[in-house]
């Protein structure tokens, strides 16, 4: 193990890095994300997998060779020790706590590199033959590459990869795409963005992994949302709270009365759903329909209550 591992780091804090902003995202877009991943590369492989890691780089990239660029991929988890739990440092860098957020071990950090140095080097040649590579990967490498797409040269060249993921019923390859990640953010439109969203609820996904709701809540999705609603509470089924995120703007008749429901509700979570859908409405009758619930008001002006913590006890 390299001397780098072996020095004290600073252990990363998931829960506090759990959402990424935009301005995270062009912030990662300045930075030298080659070289960033080459440095902590640098801390965790050992000297000879790097060695064969920097040659195979030079080859491929020196000889346009594809061939070269599919099998380093795939030799890459038994060339190189897999190693999670990473211990990074965090504080400067937007793209190394984008890589704590996703938990990224050593192989996923190593494939990526691949990938990002040879687009730079030659993004002409190697642009179609990345897509290429993608389409024939394995669960693991497919989920690698969705995961980190953000980080590449160029990554709305792969919007089709991204958008035939929201197809699977794999939840690692749908939830690679789905959780935590700022690609839908940034390229997905509303109706794929929907799709994301109504799916993970269909899947019984952790709807708070989705980043940025309320910027890509609309018209439709909420529509949507309280005809689905009406659905799951005819065949007597409960609802994820988290699913009435979005509706806050789009409250209209059919939601007021959605919201009347969950603020009458016997369960307490579904009265705070119903509670925050309500004072983040712009809508009078909505805020109106709030007015004699005084506990939850105050819950939420004291920020005791979000939709980060509407399940906690």
């Amino acid at each position: 193990m390299s001397d780098g591992m072996k020095q004290a780091s600073l252990l990363v804090n998931f829960s506090a890095l759990k959402g990424f902003a935009e301005s995270n995202i062009l912030d990662m877009q300045l930075e030298k994300i080659d070289q960033v991943l080459l440095e902590i590369i640098n801390d965790y492989v050992e000297k000879e997998p790097l060695k064969w890691l920097a040659e195979k780089i030079n080859l491929m990239v020196s000889n346009q060779s594809a061939k070269d660029l599919y099998l380093t991929y795939s030799l890459i988890p038994s060339k190189i020790e897999l190693l999670e739990d990473l211990e990074l440092h965090t504080e400067n860098s937007d793209v190394i706590k984008y890589l704590a957020v996703q938990k990224a071990n050593s192989h996923q950090i190593t494939r990526i590199y691949l990938l990002s140095k040879v687009l730079e080097e030659d993004t002409e040649f190697f642009a179609p033959k990345v897509a290429k590579l993608i389409e024939v990967a394995d669960t693991s490498e497919l989920e690698t590459f969705l995961k980190f797409l953000i980080l590449l040269p160029n990554p709305e060249n792969y919007k089709s990869t991204a958008v035939e993921a929201l197809r699977t019923n794999i939840s690692i390859v749908f939830n690679a795409i789905a959780h935590h990640n700022p690609y839908p953010f940034q390229y997905f439109d509303d109706q794929q963005w929907n799709q994301m969203y109504l799916k993970t609820a269909f899947m019984q996904g952790d709807l708070s992994a989705i980043l940025d709701i309320d910027q890509r809540a609309n018209k439709d999705l909420a529509r949507i949302i309280s005809d689905y609603a009406h659905e799951r509470w005819a065949a007597g089924r409960d609802i994820d709270p988290d699913f009435w995120r979005p509706v806050s703007k789009f409250i209209g008749a059919s939601l007021l009365k959605d919201m009347e429901r969950l603020l009458k509700s016997e369960n307490t979570i579904e009265n705070r759903a119903g509670a925050l859908c309500c004072y983040y409405s712009e809508n009078q009758d909505a805020q109106n329909l709030l007015s004699g619930h005084h506990k939850l008001i105050q819950q939420i002006e004291n920020a005791a209550l979000s939709w980060k913590t509407i399940k906690e006890e």
